[in-house]
């Protein structure tokens, strides 16, 4: 699998990281990869889309956040590391319909 890019947000609650992936799915062409929670609320969400329009989506909760937004990234070109990395956190996460 490749991805042209992939955007990292990082929030504090699930509540927060809802808000957060919509906006960024309102803004550009992205898909929402996974999300991942750790101790003390910290959610790190990844999204991934063509480099242009991960960076207007991940800029734009960054100039124009619905929350408080603690880190930004936006990975172009990941490495198959980085792709699998992301792959196994998704396996985890599989949502329930």
């Amino acid at each position: 699998m490749k991805y042209g890019a992939f955007g990292l947000v990082e929030v504090l609650g699930n509540a927060s990281a809802v808000r957060v992936v919509d906006q960024m799915l309102k803004t550009s062409d992205v898909e929402f990869r996974t999300w991942n929670t750790r101790c003390g609320g910290h959610t790190l969400i990844f999204m991934s889309g063509e480099v242009a329009a991960v960076t207007a989506a991940v800029d734009s909760v960054r100039t124009n956040p619905p929350c408080e937004v603690l880190n930004t990234a936006v990975i172009s070109n990941p490495s198959a590391e980085t792709e699998r990395l992301v792959a196994e956190n998704e396996s985890k996460q599989k949502f329930r319909k």
